[in-house]
This record gives structure tokens, C-alpha cells and sequence, in this order.
């Protein structure tokens, strides 16, 4: 009795995590694995549309025989890469009326015209003529052969269901000679902007955690990056750094710290000399990562404050008592516990900041050296409208984030663990 019990309750079970589990796999699931399908296949926008037979119906009168009527159809295939099957063609008209001479391909039957126009190549195009007369000899009404439109019906193969696969989309996109470059740029930026935004998140947490007046409002404040909309943020970033109308280039004029504008968002590299040797910096980058930091330091304020506010005082004071300064308590204390925070910060923000599509578009568009495997997603598989390649490129980013997480959980992750 007590098996059978057991039996129904994991069938009602069963049943009623059914439909989230359904849920989940149409939201979340299912757009994963069509866009893995989708990457081993090299398929263009223009390619999802199905092929279909059309028609256009024209109907014309004819001079000096009002007892007749011609009727056009300028038939095509709607693709241009691909065949139709087994094309079917059927019209209806008025029953007073017959065809002349009708083309092989067609019979009538019932006041319809059915043809068989077999199989039509990619581009396929073709003007089909039929004439009518009324059986009577009376006057045609022209408005009758307008009332239907014509009806066609084809067999064609849709390119995503088929089972053709193929590498070539992953061999393009790493044999790409800007892909070296592009992955270079995507560590460069996702590195610096989530260790910069991680230093200045303990920085600003470190501050606001001591006793001060007004430090509610100042932790509120800090908050206004993160909570912004990135347009308007964007946006403002640009006005400010614009090169002939922007505020900070007008402040550096005015006070002779530059001899003329820099277009921070415009210019790929700048030279930079230190003791004799010059360096190149990737200007426009760089201030992307600034613009990164800026906005993205509130989380880890957020994440470290509340574990610095979770550190037991006595360890302050038992080190106040040994004679320890604020370098040595923040090196042997405040440190150590707040390490498993940053290091889960640190794997977060490294792979939405390896993600990262927004705030590079809405700043540079991708130009002047800024260009991402995010930006090149979306350059192939929207500007170009080869979504194979944009599936292919976004399948790498997956594949080079699920290699970060190995190292990370076998090595970092282990070490915040064991501290």
C-alpha cells in the first residue's frame, strides 16, 4: 500500500513541475540550443524566410471584344538560393465563363483553372497568360476576376531544419585575421574594467564604512552609475568628452595642460614618453574602460561593504592594541575577509564584462580600436545578416567564458574557499 502511495505522489510530483520545467526550456533552453544548431550552418538572413510560389494577378479587357478577357500572372520564386517542389496552381472565376486554348499545364474543371508547374529553380520567373469568353456572347464583367486571387502551394526545404552541419563558420571566424586582434581586445577591456571597477569598489566601501556625517547620502550617491540609464549615461559621457564642444576638453584648454583637443572616444592610440621610450596607448579603449570602471564600481562597493560591515570589530581593536597601522589591519584583516567576496565579484563581472555589448555600441560603435567579439556578434549577425557566423561567434565566447570558470573554480575559487 505504501508503494503504490509512493508511485502516485512522485507521478503527481512529476506532474506538476511538468509545465515549469516546460517553461524553463521554452525561455531559457530552447534559444541555447538554436543557436548552437544555428552555428553549424552557414546561413544568412535573407536564408530563414521559406521559399514560396507567388502570383500576381492582373486582369485586362480587350479592345473591341467585350465577350473576352485577358488575365496575366507574373509568377516567381521568392527565393533567390533556393528550389520549389511540386508547384500547384488554382484560380476561380465566374461560371459564365471558359478559357481559351489553355496552356498544356492546366486543365479546367468546376470554373477553376488547376496547373501542375512542376519544380522552379532558385529566381525562378514566368508570365502566364490565359484568355476567357463567356459561353453566351454576353458582356464580361472585369470586377468578377478580381474577386479571387490565386492560390499556389510548393514543397521547399527549410535550410535551418535540414541536416546538413558544417565547421565553416567556426574556421572563418578563428582563421579571421582580425580575430587575434579581436580576442586581445575583449581581455584587454574585460580584464582591466573588472579589476578596475573591483579596486575602486574596496576603495569607496573602505570609505563609506567609517563614522562621518552626511554617509548615507554619500552611499546613496555612489550608487547613481549603476541605477542610471546606460543611454542617458552614455550619452552625457560623449557631450562631456567631446573633442570641439565637450567640457573636458575646454577645461585642459583653458588652463594649458593640452595645446589642442583629444578625441578621447575617436582616436586609437596616443604616444605616451616615459624616461625616453614611447609608449602607444589605446586611447579611445582606455576611456571605454574608464567609462566601464565608472559606472560598474557601485556592485562591488555594494557586494564589499556588506562584508566589511560583517567583520568582527574586536579584531580592530586587538590590533589597535598591538601598535598596527591602517596598512598592516587592511593587509592581515580586512583582506582576508573579504576575499571569497571579491573573487566571486571578480568571476561575475569578468563575464558580463566579456558580454559586454552596450556601453562600447552606444559610445563608439565598436570603432577606433574598440571593436569585441560582442560587437563582431552582432556586425555579422545583423549588419552583415550572416547569422551562421554571428551563432559561430557567440558559440566561441561561450566556449573561451567556460574555460575562464575551469581555471577559476580549479584555482582561484579553490584558494578564496580555503582563506
Amino acid at each position: 500500500m505504501s508503494n503504490s502511495l509512493s508511485k502516485i505522489e512522485k507521478r503527481t510530483a512529476y506532474a506538476l513541475t511538468l509545465p515549469a520545467v516546460l517553461i524553463v526550456f521554452a525561455i531559457v533552453l530552447f534559444p541555447i540550443f538554436s543557436n548552437v544548431w544555428i552555428s553549424f550552418k552557414e546561413v544568412q538572413l535573407k536564408d530563414i524566410r521559406i521559399p514560396e510560389p507567388r502570383a500576381k494577378k492582373i486582369v485586362k479587357s480587350i479592345k473591341n471584344e467585350d465577350s473576352k478577357i485577358k488575365i496575366i500572372y507574373k509568377l516567381r520564386n521568392s527565393s533567390l538560393i533556393q528550389d520549389i517542389r511540386n508547384v500547384k496552381f488554382q484560380d476561380k472565376f465566374p461560371s459564365n465563363v471558359k478559357p481559351i486554348d489553355l496552356d498544356e499545364r492546366c486543365k479546367f474543371l468546376s470554373n477553376k483553372v488547376q496547373c501542375d508547374f512542376g519544380n522552379w529553380s532558385k529566381k525562378y520567373r514566368e508570365q502566364f497568360v490565359i484568355f476567357f469568353e463567356t459561353k453566351n456572347g454576353e458582356k464580361i464583367d472585369k470586377k468578377q476576376f478580381k474577386l479571387n486571387k490565386p492560390n499556389l502551394k510548393g514543397k521547399a526545404d527549410n535550410i535551418l531544419l535540414t541536416s546538413d552541419f558544417t565547421l565553416s563558420n567556426f574556421k572563418k571566424v578563428i582563421t579571421n585575421y582580425e580575430f587575434k586582434d579581436l580576442l586581445l581586445t575583449t581581455f584587454y577591456y574585460t580584464f582591466f574594467g573588472t579589476v578596475g571597477a573591483i579596486v575602486f569598489g574596496i576603495l569607496s566601501a573602505q570609505m563609506v564604512n567609517q563614522k562621518f556625517r552626511g554617509r548615507s547620502f554619500v552611499r546613496s550617491t555612489l550608487l547613481f552609475p549603476y541605477v542610471a540609464p546606460v543611454v542617458a549615461l552614455a550619452f552625457t559621457w560623449e557631450l562631456l568628452l567631446d573633442p570641439n564642444s565637450g567640457t573636458l576638453n575646454n577645461l585642459l584648454l583653458n588652463y594649458n595642460i593640452i595645446d589642442k583637443p583629444i578625441n578621447l572616444l575617436g582616436q586609437k592610440y596616443v604616444s605616451i614618453f616615459v624616461f625616453g621610450f614611447e609608449f602607444k596607448l589605446r586611447l579611445a579603449l582606455t576611456t571605454v574602460i574608464i567609462f566601464e570602471i565608472w559606472r560598474y564600481f557601485p556592485l562591488a562597493f555594494l557586494f564589499i561593504l556588506a562584508r566589511l560591515q560583517a567583520v568582527p570589530k574586536e579584531l580592530y581593536e586587538a590590533a589597535d592594541i598591538d601598535g598596527a597601522g591602517p596598512y598592516t589591519k587592511f593587509m592581515n584583516i580586512t583582506l582576508p575577509q573579504i576575499t571569497a567576496v571579491i573573487s566571486i565579484l571578480f568571476m561575475i563581472r569578468f563575464i558580463w564584462n566579456f558580454n559586454k555589448f552596450e556601453d562600447i555600441f552606444l559610445l563608439t560603435g565598436g570603432a577606433s580600436g574598440t571593436r569585441t567579439l560582442p560587437i563582431n556578434v552582432y556586425e555579422q549577425g545583423f549588419s552583415i545578416g550572416n547569422i551562421g557566423m554571428g551563432s559561430a561567434v557567440s558559440m566561441v565566447i561561450v566556449i573561451l567564458l567556460l574555460f575562464f570558470m575551469l581555471i577559476y573554480f580549479k584555482l582561484i575559487g579553490k584558494r578564496a574557499n580555503e582563506s
